[in-house]
């Protein structure tokens, strides 16, 4: 009995450093809050403010898509037309075949008709932009816009004719060329019926 005294004595006597020890929990009457909204990312503005911003970004009009592809094409035909004039020599110095300087020259042909497709559709995208901007709704039938879509037009028309008639030649050409070097052995039949072929779908009419 006295023993079990003597460990209910040591228990209480060991406690109040135990409780001592214990962590305080934070208290509700702290000085400062804890934060729980997030800040806001937008600062406030007034009224005036948004509608500055908005006249600006109406004030800044988007570069049309079509600009850069007509700036790329123009550099591109650039270089095509320089190894087109340097194929014939380069033919006749015998650095390059007759087929790679007629594919030079066509290659040209085919640049010139994308260039005027290209400039044909900024055009039609201008014309369309100043329409939605423009205060007037009946737009007069000699108005710039009409006149110089009227214009890209005829050019993209003339520019493909121009690439069919340059591609009707080349296939004629190269059918002519494996037709004789089949006679002389060293072509293919299939090489021939590949060129006959590429003839015949040019010389449809298109729809």
């Amino acid at each position: 009995m006295k023993w079990f005294v003597g460990v209910l004595l040591a228990l209480a006597m060991a406690m109040p450093p135990l409780l001592a020890s214990e962590p305080e929990l934070p208290s509700d009457g702290g000085e400062e809050a804890m934060e729980i909204d997030p800040p806001l990312l937008l600062p406030h503005r007034s009224i005036d403010e948004f509608l500055a911003i908005a006249a600006a970004n109406r004030g800044t009009p988007a570069t049309p898509a079509a600009a850069a592809d007509i700036e790329k094409l123009e550099k591109d035909l650039a270089r095509a037309k320089t190894r087109a004039a340097s194929g014939d020599r380069l033919f006749r110095a015998g650095i390059i075949a007759k087929v790679d300087a007629e594919e030079r020259a066509l290659r040209v042909v085919r640049l010139e008709a994308q260039l005027a497709e290209a400039q044909l559709a900024h055009a039609k995208q201008q014309a369309a932009a100043e329409a939605g901007h423009t205060v007037e709704i009946n737009a007069s039938p000699a108005s710039p816009s009409r006149a110089i879509i009227a214009e890209a037009a005829a050019a993209a028309q003339r520019a493909a004719a121009e690439q069919h008639r340059a591609e009707l030649e080349a296939a004629a050409i190269n059918l002519k060329r494996q037709q004789k070097l089949l006679a002389l052995g060293s072509g293919r039949k299939a090489d021939v019926s590949r060129a006959q072929k590429r003839l015949a779908e040019l010389q449809q009419p298109k729809e």
